[in-house]
């Protein structure tokens, strides 16, 4: 190769910032396609956001990158090592927290972390200041000696995120790790999240929460299907369906939403606990007939808000549309 060539060939590995990469990849469980032919890169240093419905093919995605499943077809690397053909040197990079914990409940908190960081051969010394340094930051420190069946799902869940960063992992796998918890245990795992991405951490989350996403997240795909219907920024995916915008509207009495649903500025509506959210293209003309609406029907509108599309809104559009579409 010469000199030129050799240049060329370094600035393509400069240039090139995946540090998680699926090619293709496809898995079949009997005559269900769960994965179809899907590819996408992560960046490195990225919040990385994969959204999809129950079923979507969230689970088996995560799976096959992490090498836990292997694909029928395609290939999955990581920071370019084949997670296929080099298994061990691949997971050394990785910190992976699934769906279902897998902690030991017959241990304590710090046992868990000890054990987990052996995996990775973490010095013995080195593994006790760390231990304690995590389950500090995980405010379990003064729980580190009980036994881990004692504790409540999030400090459970908390144990998890610990022992699966131990060794300082470049990237990390969350597989839905906030569901069923308190909002004191979703806030610190957020702010945890966080604060491993500012130190360099590459995480890849799969969520069903939407805000969280949208909170946490540099970019997002959304998977239907088994197939990835979408891959962008979550400003730039509500952007798209900007013209599905909303009034929520309360009054000082119940009413029939059906009444207002009948104007043909209104393309659906829902409830909302005491509001009413009316999805319009022309938000401007709906808050006048409202302001008539409520003359015309003696009622005093207690609050009214024009909203924006959400995150949410084109999750929903996007999805629908690849439902509509089979």
């Amino acid at each position: 190769m010469g000199e030129i060539e050799l240049m060329e060939s370094y600035w393509m590995k400069k240039e090139n910032n995946n540090v998680i990469e699926a090619n293709v990849l496809t898995k079949k469980f009997g005559n269900v396609t769960a994965v179809n032919q899907v590819t996408f890169s992560v960046d490195d240093g990225e919040i990385f956001g994969f959204l999809g419905p129950n079923g979507a093919g969230k689970t088996t995605t995560i799976r096959m990158l992490t090498g836990l499943l292997a694909p029928d077809s395609g290939e999955a690397f990581i920071d370019g090592i084949n997670i296929q053909e080099n298994p061990i040197k691949a997971k050394m990079k990785m910190g992976i927290i699934p769906e279902m914990g897998n902690i030991y409940s017959d241990l304590t908190a710090k046992q868990n972390v000890i054990l987990a960081g052996k995996f990775y051969g973490i010095p013995r010394r080195e593994l006790e200041k760390r231990a304690n340094s995590l389950l500090e930051q995980f405010g379990l420190y003064d729980r580190k000696d009980y036994l881990v069946r004692t504790f409540s799902k999030g400090m459970k869940q908390r144990v998890n995120i610990a022992s699966a960063i131990v060794h300082n992992p470049e990237i990390l796998f969350l597989d839905e790790p906030t569901p069923g918890l308190d909002v004191k245990s979703q806030r610190l795992i957020r702010d945890i999240i966080n604060q491993m991405n500012q130190k360099g951490t590459t995480i890849f989350l799969t969520t069903h929460n939407i805000e969280e996403a949208n909170q946490l997240c540099g970019r997002v795909a959304i998977i239907n299907k088994g197939e990835i219907v979408v891959i962008d920024r979550p400003e730039r995916l509500r952007r798209t369906f900007e013209t599905t915008q909303s009034v929520e509207i309360s009054f000082d009495k119940s009413i029939d939403d059906s009444l207002i649903g009948k104007s043909d500025l209104v393309n659906r509506s829902e409830r909302l606990g005491d509001k009413c959210k009316l999805y319009t293209n022309n938000p401007d003309k709906l808050v006048k007939y409202l302001a008539k609406f409520a003359q015309d029907q003696d009622l005093t509108i207690v609050s009214i808000e024009i909203c924006r599309a959400s995150l949410e809104d084109a999750f929903v559009k996007f999805t629908e549309s690849k439902s509509c579409g089979n």
